[in-house]
């Protein structure tokens, strides 16, 4: 089976094609595209959805065709199209969407409709072989931490997710962000904080762990932005992050990481051991954090626990993980309806339809 995918739910565009491996269990890419606008939202410190929608339009026919000849394949050779349906910005996710229903529909093809997240979920399954060789993914814990989304969810079959907990308020993406933008430093904030993090000491200055010690899984870090926000006042005349002298943003950028990784891994910690399971599946954005990867994989080993964590190119927003979740779809029967609209805001479980 060969499937084509396309993102377009925030400010990447993307198109990628997948087929079935030799042993019907993992994918193999025949072709991923990812065309970014963040240069240009860097110029306004964040996305702009008027614009990202319109540049989207303008880039996508071009990716598209050159996906299909990457790939070797015409629309007909395709056997269904998938899309990003939400969630994300409502007339940037319409782009892709609509897209990929107008081939399906003059291909004749089935159409899946793919939730983000669930992308995002199964993505670190992709490449990974699997050894009771199903075609899904096993039973595990999911950590999804993007720039708009902190999960744990219980993965016990394809759709069959239960969550077990969320952000209460800023994502863990949206907390770094956030706190660049105080530092002023570019778009996006989350490498840029884990650049000077490596040059900083986290111990310095005295940053909240919110919700660490509380019972249950759920994730809050508006808290912590305050606290930095309190402390930059405290460093320079007005809070003014120009004020900082170099060493003092490091330090500055490695306590906040430090704040929220270590909040992550605790989590992640109960989670594996309230389940009794032993795997732990990591992706979105932040899943690049080398901080992240780098405790995980010391918390797993100690746990008896599999870390499997996305390659790179998998933890941003792309076609590939689109596509992927969508042939899993495909394989179990399950195709969306080409009235299926867009939704900003979806359920994460359920969101194809079988037919």
């Amino acid at each position: 089976m060969r499937i084509l995918g396309i993102e377009s739910s925030c400010d990447e565009t993307a198109v990628a094609a997948l087929e079935d491996a030799p042993d019907g269990v993992g994918a193999r890419v025949l072709c991923s595209l990812v065309s970014t606008q963040i240069p240009m939202h860097r110029l306004y410190g964040g996305v702009i959805p008027e614009l990202a929608s319109r540049n989207h339009s303008g880039r996508l026919p071009s990716l598209l065709q050159e996906a299909l000849e990457q790939s070797d394949c015409t629309p007909g050779d395709i056997d269904a199209f998938a899309a990003t349906g939400g969630p994300g910005l409502v007339a940037a996710l319409l782009v892709g969407h609509t897209a990929a229903k107008a081939i399906a529909l003059a291909a004749g093809k089935p159409f899946v409709s793919v939730n983000h997240l669930e992308g995002h979920l199964l993505s670190p399954f992709l490449h990974r072989k699997n050894s009771a060789a199903s075609p899904l993914p096993p039973p595990h814990v999911g950590l999804v931490v993007s720039g708009g989304h902190s999960l744990l969810l219980h993965v016990k079959g394809l759709g069959d997710y239960d969550l077990m907990g969320r952000s209460r308020d800023d994502a863990a993406g949206e907390a770094f962000d956030k706190v660049a933008r105080m530092l002023d430093l570019p778009y996006p904030g989350g490498p840029e904080i884990d650049k000077r993090a490596e040059r900083g000491d986290a111990r310095r200055f005295e940053l909240p762990r919110p919700m660490l010690h509380e019972a249950g899984f759920d994730f809050s870090f508006s808290g912590l932005k305050t606290s930095v926000l309190h402390t930059l006042a405290k460093l320079t005349p007005g809070g003014d992050p120009h004020g900082l002298d170099e060493q003092s943003l490091c330090d500055l950028c490695a306590g906040v990481r430090a704040a929220i990784v270590d909040v992550l891994v605790h989590k992640a910690r109960l989670a594996l051991r309230q389940t009794g399971l032993h795997l732990l599946a990591v992706s979105g954005g932040v899943s690049c954090n080398s901080s992240l990867r780098k405790r995980l994989g010391e918390m797993c080993a100690k746990e008896g626990a599999e870390l499997l964590l996305p390659p790179p190119e998998l933890t941003t927003d792309n076609a590939a993980m689109i596509a992927f979740a969508g042939l899993l779809h495909a394989r179990a029967g399950e195709f969306s309806s080409l009235e299926t609209p867009v939704d900003p805001n979806p359920q994460l479980a359920g969101f194809a339809t079988r037919s």
